[in-house]
């Protein structure tokens, strides 16, 4: 990828686009307490870029800061987008999967493994469905 490439991404409801210009140095997949409980999921996928190449094309993201980093999410439909720590000033991650083409940035590492659930390790042996899973009715 060279400098001169975007990276176009949104929320959910599209009421907040963004493009990053650059390259995309690296993705990861965190399972810290924070990324899980501003998701609500298990883990997040994040892509690193350069600072200086966020642009927000419409709309505007809200900003929460939590123990001095900062995180962006659509008001409207809560969408987590990027994350920038003040500790790492030359860097700043978008969410993966906000991105328009997250299958172009695999995930290369997990971090914050310490901070995993523990059922998280036996999802890939979980039975694989191409849709939704049958409910349980035996409950």
């Amino acid at each position: 990828m060279s400098e001169h490439e975007f990276h176009p991404g949104g929320c959910l409801c599209g009421a907040v686009r963004y493009e990053v210009r650059g390259r995309a140095l690296q993705s990861t997949v965190c399972h810290c307490e924070d990324c899980r409980r501003a998701s609500g999921a298990p883990l997040v996928a994040w892509t690193f870029f350069r600072s200086g190449g966020l642009s927000w094309t419409k709309g505007e993201a809200k900003l929460l800061i939590h123990a001095a980093r900062e995180r962006t999410f659509c008001g409207d439909c809560g969408s987590p987008l990027t994350f920038f720590d003040p500790a790492i000033p030359d860097l700043f991650e978008a969410n993966t999967n906000t991105l328009d083409d997250p299958a172009s940035h695999p995930p290369a590492d997990q971090c914050w493994t310490c901070d995993a659930l523990p059922w998280t390790a036996g999802i890939a042996e979980l039975p694989r469905f191409d849709v939704a899973a049958p409910l349980a009715t035996d409950c």
